[in-house]
């Protein structure tokens, strides 16, 4: 029966490119790009829509983030511009390209419990939920080998993942165990139909997931993704990760936005961050470890928040155009996956341990980072808490905000020649260390030796404590808050007098 279906969605594919030819169009007729799905109702939405949906519908009662500043949007770097990317593959055109298939295919509302998916067949889901229906899924084993070189068809449209949610479904996942061994296999996949559009609505479709362990070996094999404008709320989950590019937390091309409420997320890949956002994505109450890459990666127009979150990063290993070791990293690849703009990194309550390299790094990008009484340990022997200069990209300015309330900061902070920073500390923060501008990479190159556009806001209840000698162009502020410490703070060059 699938067969003759999928037969008859060829037949109609070829004679509507027929049709179209005959109006002077130039759409092809391979009969490998055909727009329906095995196995798929004929009430299925169309991957690319772009109809707005009321997602705050599907909002459960019980997520306790919130949302921070800033938009959604954007996406992440290809193959090679940076982390979260998959090296090599086929690029993705469309997901009306597509011919999804699953071991397992519900295409109406549908409850099961119990069950077991499993698929070995390169490009095929063990559970492929297809519907505009809402489906429930309690304590399944889902198990997925098979790789794929879909290349950005798996990343963009969810081939060969585990599970794979498309066309408007609301599917909630409870308790068992999702398991993949494959390149190109995410663990849940939920893909909002916009076709990979930065910033455009999704057709609804969202996860929520509760409970679950998810664990993935390949690469480009992230444990919860979002695309396409897809909505994910993840509860209390166990998410392992060690392929390469294979973030815990993964978005990638069309955006989307992204709840996790609890639960431990590691990844142990080279360029797997714990989280990689090219979406909204917000964090509460989680432990997350990145054993080999970054912990947080942001890519232009998008945002990351996390509240009471527990994150240690150990990088040790560049991966495709970065040049610098870091925790934090806040970029723009100008690959075209993501819209450029400002990015937002968010964090209040818990902590942060970076174990090598700079705790802060951002690169051609616009970036605001806001600090609200975060514990951060950093461990690097050079302690440089926020570095801004240029990296293996270009295109883009370097450019960043930094805003601390009632926060703890120390360590260096580096600004290149051609960058600029903001430096905002309130509600009784306090800054123990330098600014300048004299910066090398992870491998000893020089990547600037003056300081560039740095402007310094202390309010009356905050204090900075020098370290050695700095540079900025403003200050703001009464000079009697600045402890010098035996150093010198230049204002354009000039000494700044009245310091303690």
């Amino acid at each position: 029966m699938k067969n003759l279906r999928k037969m008859i969605a060829l037949l109609l594919a070829a004679l509507l490119a027929l049709s179209l030819a005959a109006c002077g169009s130039s759409a092809s007729t391979d009969s490998n790009n055909t727009t329906a799905a095995a196995g798929q109702s004929e009430n299925v939405k169309s991957d690319e829509s772009t109809e707005n949906a009321d997602t705050e519908s599907n909002v459960p009662g019980d997520f306790s983030g919130k949302a921070p500043e800033g938009g959604p949007g954007g996406t992440p770097p290809d193959g090679n511009g940076g982390p979260g990317g998959i090296p090599g593959g086929v690029p993705g055109g469309s997901s009306a390209d597509i011919d999804y298939s699953g071991s397992v295919e519900i295409t109406s509302a549908d409850s099961q419990s119990g069950q077991t998916y499993a698929s070995s067949t390169a490009d095929e889901s063990a559970l492929l939920i297809a519907a505009s229906d809402e489906v429930t899924i309690t304590n399944p084993t889902v198990t997925k080998t098979g790789d794929s070189d879909g290349g950005d068809n798996c990343n963009f449209y969810g081939l060969n993942a585990a599970v794979l949610v498309k066309d408007g479904s609301t599917t909630t996942i409870t308790g068992g165990t999702i398991a993949s061994d494959a390149d190109g296999a995410n663990g849940v996949f939920s893909y909002g139909g916009n076709g990979g559009q930065n910033g455009a609505s999704g057709d609804g479709t969202t996860v929520i997931i509760r409970d679950t362990t998810i664990t993935t070996t390949g690469n480009g094999s992230g444990g919860i993704m979002t695309t396409g404008g897809g909505v994910t709320y993840a509860y209390d989950l166990n998410v392992t990760t060690s392929g390469q590019s294979s973030a815990a937390i993964r978005t990638d091309r069309g955006g989307g936005t992204v709840y996790v409420d609890g639960g431990t997320y590691t990844s142990n890949g080279l360029g797997s961050p714990a989280i990689y956002s090219t979406a909204e994505i917000h964090v509460a109450n989680a432990t997350l470890v990145s054993n080999l890459s970054e912990g947080v990666c942001i890519e232009g127009l998008n945002s990351i928040e996390l509240t009471d979150c527990d994150l240690t990063a150990n990088n040790t290993r560049c991966n495709g155009n970065a040049t610098f070791l870091d925790s934090i990293m806040i970029y723009q690849s100008m690959s075209g996956d993501a819209d450029s703009g400002t990015s937002y990194f968010t964090m209040t309550g818990g902590s942060l341990t970076s174990k090598n390299g700079h705790v802060f790094h951002v690169t051609n990008t616009n970036a605001v980072i806001t600090l609200e009484g975060v514990t951060i340990t950093n461990e690097d022997s050079e302690d440089i808490l926020l570095s801004v200069c240029d990296d293996g990209w270009s295109g883009g300015s370097n450019e960043a905000t930094l805003n601390a309330s009632a926060q703890e900061l120390s360590g260096a902070i580096k600004v290149g020649s051609n960058s600029t920073l903001t430096l905002n500390l309130t509600n009784g923060s306090s800054f123990e260390g330098y600014i300048g501008g004299s910066i090398t990479n992870a491998s000893g190159t020089t990547v600037s030796t003056e300081t560039g556009t740095v402007a310094v806001t202390l309010d009356s209840t905050s204090t900075w404590t020098l370290t050695g000698d700095s540079y900025v162009s403003e200050f703001n502020g009464d000079a009697a808050n600045v402890i010098s410490n035996g150093f010198t703070l230049y204002v354009n060059g000039v000494a700044l007098s009245g310091t303690n």
